[in-house]
Order: C-alpha cells, then structure tokens, then sequence
C-alpha cells in the first residue's frame, strides 16, 4: 500500500495518475493541455455513463439472495431449480412501471417482481408484478398502455385524462385499475408486497406429464402499504424511499423472505375451464385450484454497484429451463421476443456476458462478434460441423413445452367461455375481498385521481367503468367528483 495505506488512483488502464484535482496546464495560469488524456477520460466516460432508461420499469432497485425449495413438487415439473432440497442463487429487482429512473418511490402504480435464478440447467428469468393480473390481454395494445401512462407529447407531463382514457376505452383493464386504485396501489415496501408471475406458464414432468400453472411469491413479512397522503408525503420528503428501505433492512441483517406458492392445473383441464386460462386479465380463483407450496426466497446481499448489478441486470421471459415452458398467453409469447430485444438495443448484443447476466452454468454457443464482446470464441465458429463443436440436444426444450392449436389466421380477441367478461372478477374483489374501510379509500382514491385533469366525455366514461365494476361504487365516485 502507498500513501498512508491508500491504493494510487489509476486510469482505466490501470497506468498511475498525478493528480486527482488538477488538470495539466501551462504554468498555474495556462490553458489546458490536450494531451492531458487522464481529463479527457474523465470527461468522455462522464458523458457516457448513462445507459437509456428501460422504457416501462425505469425505476427500481434490487438485491441478491438465494432461492431454497421446501416441498417435493418432482411430480409436476423436472426443472432442476425446483427439485427437492435444490438451493439457487438468485437476483431480485423491484420497479414501478410509468415512472423515470429519478421518479418517486411511492407513486401509485404497478411494481415490477423480476427473478433471475442462476440454475444449473441456466438462467431462469421470471419476470412478473406485484399483482396477479394486468390491464390489457393483446401485446398490439401493450406499447399504447404504456404510452397513456408515460407522458404527454405537447407538454411533456403525465395527464391523468389520457391514462384514464385508454383505461376506459379498455374495458378488459378492469381488474387492475381496481387493484391500482385499491390500497395495494402503494405497497409500503418492496418487502411488504407479494410477487406474482401473472402469465400462465406449462411445467413439464420428468414422465412428460404437462401442467399449467401460477407463481405467487407472498411475503413473509406481511402486506404493508401507504395510504395516498401518506405516499403524497414520503414522494416530497424521500423520492428513494422504496430503494433505501430495502438497502437498509438488508444492510442491518433483515433479511425480506417471500414464500412461493404455485396454482396448478392438469393439462387437459384448461380445454373446459370457466375462465379463458390464459387470459392476463383474469386470476385463476384458489377455490378451483389452491395454493401449494414450493420453497422459500431469502434476500441477503446488497449490491455492491447499482449501476453494474441493477441497472445492466437484464430480465427475459424467453430464459426458461427444461421442465418449464410459455403458454399460448398471448401476452407472454410476444415477451419472449420483446425483453431480450430491448436489452439488445438498451445494453447492447453481448448483454449476457455482462457478470450480472452470466449464467453460472456452462455457455456453449455460436454466438461470435458484436460490440463489447469479450467471452473469447473458438473454433468451429458454425454449425453443421465437424471439428468438435457443440451440438443440440433435440430431447430438450423447447419442444416438450408445446400445446396444439388449429385455424384460419386473424386478429381477433380470445373466445369467450362461460364465465369470461372484463368486470366480474374485479367486482368480485370489490364485495367479497374488501371491507368496507378498504372500500372508502378505494372510492377517495379514485376520485382524487379523477379530480386531476380528468375531463369530459372521457369522465362519463369513467363513471360508467365503475358502474359495471359495481353499481354502488360507480355511483360513490360519480357523487365524489360531481358533488352531492
């Protein structure tokens, strides 16, 4: 060690610099000297050092942690990450949807639940929401949802009239603007709010045997959540309230744990049952299928750079295992192809050989070139060959996860089976899942909401959503915002 047991600063070449304060001029007074390259590395790098926000979930924040299942599941599913006793290394990030990398924490909004499990078959990305369902079912309206949460194109600013006129316009968002405007809207902390897949995904049995099924992570340490004056408030006071929250809890050796449970239904049962099974707007209700456990997840190592472990972490629905596999989630299959896009195009091509994003297992491919590419490449660089290269395992996924499917090809909504339209569900949660306390906020919440921009016609539609949600909640928000 030099210097009072201080390592010398270096350039990122790892050659020794003068000075950390000065640049090199001519005399005290002089001009600076372009050959100072240490300068001009500062300033370059500066210039460079921030990557494009991703478009939905800028904001968030994460931690590592590690994945133990507690239940023999074997039956249902051969993926090695959910074997008996099998311990997993795991990434998590936490997100809010609409807003920037610098928004506040505790606006109301969805948050993002993204896992990434370093498992010995690869990486295993689940990459879901604190709630169990989202507002559109179609991925050609998904771009359009985000735009209607983001910002407006004249101003520049966030405009609750255009949010809740694709809202209205939706219908099939019903369910979830009843979850966002309920108290879970505003989770107290990331570690206060469960975690859900959403999409339907097939597991795959060491025998063949195919299932469908649901992830819920529910939080061990309870729902927590913020009322909006108390959101309003911490957004003023602390726009990293969420982020600090998690840091420190860990920091201190409070660990967040989340249990995961899974909805399981026999293959063939999705043909008959009541609800389109795979539509991304309904639940499965625990009634039909319950809940089973599966393991428990542990979060106990910070980051030790956000920037290199957070915010380069790239999540993609398209990482699945053997023995896990998509379903005809129309919603789901367009994230196989739109999340490793937008990594591509945010991080760049050679993205998984970021240390976040390295699978822990072997990587044998055929991938070659790119920017930032610096996993050496061998030879044979193509396939068919016969020099030794590596060669595919046709027994393995993707073809075991497969459905069949037949007809003319259109554009068109899901069929409609015998319980399947856009309000039940989120009526149901209105009568049967809330008291009445949870009742007035969401009405207080919604006309806040409303009493912010919201102009006509688009607030005659709004009121009609809410009749056909339920009648009598439709008609306490008319009365909030209209007056008595």
């Amino acid at each position: 060690m030099k210097d009072n047991d201080h390592e010398p600063t270096t350039n990122d070449a790892g050659i020794p610099v003068s000075s950390d304060e000065f640049s090199l001029t001519v005399g005290p007074d002089g001009p600076i000297l372009l050959q100072d390259h240490y300068l001009i590395e500062q300033m370059a790098n500066f210039n460079r050092e921030m990557i494009p926000d991703r478009q939905p979930h800028a904001k968030g924040s994460g931690a590592f942690g590690y994945f133990q299942v507690t239940q023999d599941i074997s039956a249902y599913t051969k993926a090695a990450v959910f074997q008996p006793g099998m311990k997993t290394e795991v990434l998590a990030r936490f997100s809010t949807v609409a807003g920037e990398s610098g928004s506040p924490d505790t606006w109301r909004d969805v948050r993002g639940f993204a896992l990434k499990f370093y498992t010995a078959e690869g990486n295993y990305d689940l990459v879901g929401n604190n709630t169990p369902v989202f507002f559109v079912r179609d991925p050609m309206k998904f771009q359009h949802f985000i735009h209607s949460q983001k910002r407006r194109a004249d101003s520049g600013l966030r405009d609750n009239d255009m949010q809740w006129d694709f809202w209205t316009l939706s219908p099939e968002s019903a369910h979830q603007v009843t979850i966002l405007m309920s108290d879970r809207g505003v989770p107290r902390s990331y570690r206060h709010m469960n975690g859900y897949s959403s999409h339907t995904y097939m597991w795959i049995s060491a025998k063949g045997e195919r299932f469908w099924v649901k992830y819920h992570f529910k939080t061990d340490q309870g729902i927590e959540t913020l009322t909006q004056k108390e959101a309003d408030q911490i957004a003023g006071i602390d726009a990293d309230y969420h982020r600090r929250d998690l840091f420190e809890a860990i920091k201190r050796g409070n660990y967040p744990n989340w249990t995961l449970k899974v909805q399981i239904m026999p293959f063939k049962e999705a043909d008959a049952y009541r609800f389109n099974p795979f539509d991304l707007t309904k639940v499965w209700p625990h009634s039909d299928y319950p809940l089973r456990e599966v393991g428990r997840l542990t979060l106990n190592r910070n980051p030790g750079d956000f920037h290199t472990e957070i915010e380069q972490a790239a999540f993609e629905p398209n990482n699945l295992v053997p023995g896990i596999g998509p379903s005809p989630d129309k919603m789901l299959l367009a994230r196989l192809v739109s999340y490793a896009d937008a990594h591509r195009a945010r991080v760049g091509v050679n993205y998984k050989q970021i240390p976040v994003n390295r699978p822990k297992s072997p990587v044998h491919s055929y991938s070659k070139g790119g920017a930032m590419r610096i996993e050496k490449v061998s030879d044979p660089v193509y396939v068919p060959n016969s020099k030794g290269g590596p060669k595919a395992d046709p027994k393995q996924y993707p073809e075991a996860a497969a459905w069949s499917a037949s007809g003319e090809f259109i554009r068109a909504a899901y069929t409609k089976r015998k319980d399947d339209d856009d309000f039940g569900q989120a009526g149901t949660l209105i009568r049967k899942v809330m008291d009445d306390a949870q009742r007035d906020r969401l009405v207080s919440n919604v006309v806040g909401h409303l009493k912010n921009g919201v102009s006509e016609p688009v607030l005659k539609r709004v009121f009609e959503f809410w009749r056909n949600i339920d009648k009598e909640i439709g008609d306490r928000i008319a009365k909030g915002v209209q007056g008595s």
